[in-house]
């Protein structure tokens, strides 16, 4: 028998029934909260799935519309574009990130033709899908060149704006880009361009499979290690972010999330301002392939994206924003 004064302030009380734990939740989500991902490919008619990637697929610009549909029936804000160029049009340079007939700049055009601004259209600007050697960057000597590869984003930046693009989103980590860039943006009269700059994004072991959806894995002579941030790292995500707030970046992105929970809330302890997550391919592959062999459950996708806005990400990339229906019940 337990004796002694029982505590007079009991936390279990809040818990008891399920109308009172919902009464004291702290952090909820919404649709509003998350960015949706989509892979193109070219060809027509296509809907491919990705192996490493089980449920995630690559379309065709004419297949956009059922995926586009879906994701304004649940009430998605953005959806963020990623190529998968063919190795043909490949080079050294990049070259065909300036082609504007290329995989992202039709999309943004379908999608603006079909929808108006129904939905957000976000684009990454990097020269990772378009480079031969599967880096962000021009090289020389066997070194990423920043100023150089700079003058090629600024291009790309202005090219997507024009076909339409909402939101621009560098994800290269070349130092001063997001400067240049709102500068040039500005410059073009493309004032209402936003930036969300990749300005915390590591050099992570979470982004094969996404890798290989844009088909740069195997390309990718050696690592990002020059120029993608060292994981071992806090207080230098707070000097990117710093930086970049300062050159006129309107939102900033951590990525990977889940493995940098503390960095999101020291960022937006610290700054105020919006602060994205991205669940990567990596994090999306480990749960739902765990899900499928029934290690855990499901209840873990509702689990994990909570973690981000408790965090205090105001939006969440991740690649399970085409089942919310499913997921946010």
């Amino acid at each position: 028998m337990i004796t002694g004064k029982y505590p007079s302030l009991r936390l279990r009380r809040s818990r008891k029934e399920s109308w009172s734990r919902r009464l004291m939740q702290e952090n909820t989500l919404s649709p509003s909260d998350f960015i949706l991902p989509i892979f193109l490919i070219d060809g027509s008619n296509k809907k491919q799935e990705i192996p490493t990637m089980p449920g995630v697929y690559r379309y065709t610009i004419n297949r956009l519309g059922q995926i586009i549909d879906k994701a304004i029936k649940n009430g998605i804000p953005t959806v963020a574009l990623f190529p998968k160029t063919q190795k043909i049009l490949k080079d050294e340079l990049g070259s065909e990130s300036l082609n504007e007939n290329n995989l992202v700049c039709r999309g943004i055009k379908e999608i603006k033709k079909r929808y108006k601004n129904q939905i957000g259209i976000m684009c990454d600007v990097a020269l990772d899908p378009y480079t031969s050697h599967g880096h962000d960057g021009l090289i020389r000597s066997n070194k990423i060149l920043n100023d150089e590869t700079i003058e090629i984003l600024i291009n790309q930046s202005l090219l997507q704006a024009e076909m339409g693009s909402d939101i621009l989103a560098p994800s290269d980590m070349m130092d001063g880009r997001i400067g240049q860039i709102r500068k040039a943006l500005d410059k073009k009269k493309f004032q209402n361009v936003q930036i969300l700059s990749y300005a915390v994004k590591y050099a992570s072991n979470f982004y094969g499979p996404f890798r290989d959806a844009v088909g740069s894995k195997k390309a990718l002579k050696g690592n990002k290690k020059t120029y993608q941030m060292d994981y071992r790292n806090s207080d230098e995500a707070l000097r990117e972010v710093a930086l970049d707030i300062k050159e006129g970046a309107d939102m900033v992105m951590v990525k990977p999330g889940m493995p940098y929970l503390d960095v999101i809330k020291s960022i937006k302890n610290k700054f105020k301002i919006p602060v994205f997550a991205y669940q990567v391919s990596g994090e999306y592959s480990l749960i739902t392939n765990a899900i499928q062999k029934k290690i855990i459950n499901s209840d873990a996708i509702y689990e994990s994206l909570v973690a981000f806005k408790r965090a205090g990400a105001n939006a969440i990339v991740t690649y399970y924003a085409d089942r919310l229906d499913k997921i946010l019940i």
